[in-house]
């Protein structure tokens, strides 16, 4: 059964480890050395994580001599974005009609006093 690509990024991003990656690859390209840095785990297990975001697309690796800098890919990020904004209107809906059900429940208790 083949995995679309939504399913891959959730699935990547379902570890805490790696939407830590995302969030500094936000700030720019880094190595596996400077990515490992706040974490206390091997250099392996780092590449590993790296290897799980690069396969959902959300990560890159260039390659410069020794070195092979990881750099974000927005682009599954915002397919996220799309997939749920189709459910923030239903919310945002849901929680109009609670606001004015809260209004009107106040409204009731200045009028009779709060019983």
């Amino acid at each position: 059964m083949a995995v679309d690509r939504l399913s891959l990024t959730f699935g990547a991003l379902a570890d805490p480890t790696r939407r830590a990656i995302v969030a500094r690859l936000a700030r720019g390209g880094a190595s596996v050395t400077e990515i490992a840095e706040p974490f206390d785990m091997s250099l392996p297990a780092v590449s590993k994580h790296l290897k799980v975001l690069e396969r959902a697309g959300l990560v890159t690796r260039g390659r410069e001599a020794q070195w092979r800098p990881a750099a974000l890919e927005a682009g599954p990020l915002k397919e996220v974005d799309e997939w749920v904004g189709r459910y923030r209107v239903i919310w945002e809906q849901r929680l109009d009609r609670l606001d004015e059900y809260l209004k009107e429940l106040h409204k009731k208790e200045k009028r009779y006093g709060r019983k």
